[in-house]
Formats: C-alpha cells, sequence, structure tokens
C-alpha cells in the first residue's frame, strides 16, 4: 500500500491578485551549493534557457533580482533570494514534524479501510532524526508516530492514549526537575524500557565558528546571538542542566527567549545567519552545513507497558529496530550510535546506571 507523505508548499500573491508558482526553490537551491546557473538549472531538470526566465520572470514580481551574476565569477543569490531559500528551509524544519504527525493519521485511516487490516502500534514520542526513521522500516503493522514533548508522550502513555512512548534522559547521573519528572510518570511495577539510541547534544555554530565560540562560557557575550528550543523540549531541559553545572545564568544569554521547535529549525535558523550559536544534536548541525561542538550524550528511550511486549505490533517494532538495515540506517546518522538497540530493562535497572553513571 501506498504511503501518503504531506509536504509544504508555497504560493505568492501580489495586491494585484497575480500569481506564481514557485517552481524556482531547487534553482535558488542550486545556485547557493554551486555558484553556477548552468549546474543548477541541471540539478532542477531544466534549460538554462528555462532557469534565466524563471529569475527574470520572479525578479519582476517582486521588484528586485533574486541572483547577482558575476562575469567570470558565476552566480550567487541576492539578499532577497538568500532571505527566500532560508525561510523554505526554516518553514519546512518547523513544520516537518506536525506534517509527519498528520500524515500518520492519515495512513492509518487509509490502511483501516482495506481488508487484512494490520496490527497498529500507537507511538508518542519526542521528534528526532532515528525516530523519523521508522515509518521508513515499519512493515507488517500500521505504524501511528506522533510527535509531541516528552513529559506528554509519557503522560498518553499512562492514560492509554499510546502504546509506546519515546523521550530522552542524559546519560550521566543528574538531578533536578527533568529526572524527578522521569521518576514520577514512570512506573516501575507496570513500565519496561526499551532502549533505542544514544545521540550528541551541543552547540551548533556557523560555518567556520567566526566568532571562536569554544563552549557554554561564551554564551553570555553581547556579540554573540542565541536561538533557543522551546521550554517543554528534552533538548531544553538538557541545555538548562548543562549551564545549571556551569553556574550560568540563561537571563544574560542574548537571544535565550527566543524559540524553535526542532532542532532542524535551530540549526536553519543559524544557517540563515539570524543566530550566531544554538543547541541541539550533531544531525541537525550537519543537515545544514555548521560545525558543532559536542557538550554531552544523552539515551533516547522507549517505554511501554509491560503487558504490551507481548503484543505483535510491539514485537514486530522490536524486531525491526534490531534489524541490520535499522541499525545501518542510524549509525548513517551524525552523532548517533545504536548501541543496545533493542535490548529491554526495567525501569529500576535504568535509574540504577544512571545514578551509577
Amino acid at each position: 500500500m501506498k504511503r501518503i507523505r504531506i509536504e509544504p508548499a508555497w504560493s505568492f500573491t501580489d495586491e494585484a491578485g497575480n500569481r506564481l508558482d514557485p517552481q524556482l526553490f531547487g534553482l535558488l537551491q542550486g545556485i547557493h551549493r554551486s555558484g553556477k546557473l548552468t549546474e543548477a538549472a541541471a540539478e532542477a531538470g531544466i534549460s538554462y534557457r528555462h532557469a534565466w526566465n524563471l529569475l527574470n520572470k520572479w525578479a519582476d514580481f517582486f521588484g528586485a533580482a533574486l541572483v547577482e551574476m558575476q562575469k567570470g565569477r558565476g552566480a550567487r543569490l541576492s539578499p532577497l533570494g538568500d532571505k527566500l531559500l532560508w525561510a523554505r528551509q526554516r518553514v519546512a524544519a518547523r513544520l516537518g514534524p506536525q506534517l509527519e504527525s498528520l500524515g500518520s493519521e492519515l495512513n492509518l485511516e487509509l490502511q483501516q479501510l482495506f481488508e487484512g487490516v494490520e496490527p497498529v502500534l500507537r507511538v508518542h514520542a519526542s521528534h528526532g532524526y532515528a525516530v523519523a526513521l521508522l515509518p521508513r522500516f515499519a512493515s507488517d503493522f500500521q505504524l501511528d508516530l506522533q510527535y509531541c514533548s516528552p513529559q506528554e508522550a509519557l503522560a498518553a502513555l499512562n492514560r492509554g492514549a499510546c502504546d509506546v512512548a519515546g523521550y530522552h534522559m542524559p546519560t550521566s547521573a543528574t538531578r533536578g526537575p527533568l529526572m524527578q519528572g522521569y521518576r514520577r510518570q514512570l512506573r516501575p511495577r507496570s513500565h519496561c524500557i526499551i532502549r533505542f539510541i544514544t545521540r550528541s547534544q551541543g552547540l551548533m555554530v556557523r560555518p567556520g565558528n567566526p566568532k571562536g565560540i569554544a563552549g557554554l562560557a561564551d554564551l553570555p557575550r553581547g556579540d554573540v546571538r542565541f536561538i533557543n528550543r522551546q521550554k517543554a523540549s528534552g533538548t531544553r531541559a538538557l541545555l538548562d542542566i548543562l549551564l545549571r553545572d556551569a553556574g550560568l545564568s540563561s537571563q544574560r544569554i542574548p537571544g535565550f527567549e527566543l524559540e524553535e521547535y526542532t532542532h532542524s529549525a535551530v540549526a536553519a535558523y543559524i544557517a540563515a545567519g539570524m543566530a550566531d550559536v544554538g543547541f541541539g544534536v550533531e544531525a541537525a548541525a550537519h543537515q545544514f552545513g555548521l560545525a558543532f561542538l559536542p557538550l554531552a550524550q544523552e539515551h533516547y528511550l522507549l517505554v511501554c507497558q509491560r503487558r504490551s511486549l507481548a503484543d505483535p505490533s510491539v514485537k514486530r517494532l522490536l524486531e525491526m529496530i534490531r534489524s541490520e538495515p535499522f541499525l545501518q540506517a542510524v549509525s548513517e546518522l551524525p552523532g548517533y550510535s545504536p548501541n543496545r538497540c533493542g535490548e529491554v530493562c526495567s525501569v529500576d535497572k535504568l535509574f540504577d546506571e544512571a545514578g551509577n553513571a
């Protein structure tokens, strides 16, 4: 059965009602990457002449050029072209998890219209690059994947709104609200832990690190602009822990109040030149060509009811994440490790290990 994907599309309309369908974002991306209109046109699958006509048409629409042609030096995006390209990147990064969740709901509805409906596994999880791989490898069961904060995922599991919850916690022993909250929501007698992946979190900085940022101590500098994650995210909770342990006040960090909702959205914000540094996973930095300064390792874990281990859909999930193709896909994500992926352990053992770390 075909799977539906939902992707955002842009359409521009001026005050007179004239409309342009944005066919040239691929062209702009190619020019940004190669600096040559000929190569960008070939990547977009159009002729050089058509590419040139597109650029002129859009320049007329906006009243400003999108590309600057330099004799003997190729082409580069104008300030407007650069802004359009990065605005698209930011929107896609920001809306991606919501659109993936909606697509999951639609695919589930379509599946249920057919005979021989496969078992459904409802997963509520914090968004991440490894979790996003799950729909690609799911087979012999229908995956209903909904993205939410770690606290929301665990709350959904406890009220029976999902079968598996995904959240993340630091690899080293920590104290404070984050671990206290997990201890309140995880129930040793009824829950069990499915180990998933380990990932690296740290500072994402602009290519070449022009501000010379070496660590958290540089964030309060007046010449450094920071972009944050939202308060409910596990990544924000980890950053708060690191700042507390370093004796740094978030109130002294310029831009700390500005928030984005995914790792990729933070990376896109920095890549667009709107901030100098953000906190997130290495994979996001790599995706947008940013430099990365690792600061912490954390486990991404799955939780389910003990009795659910006997369910066909959970058994198939375990088979899937233990399979060589899935492990290889995780290993290819920068900063990700599938160490002990698919191993089942008790809640008590998990906290014992954290306490001894």
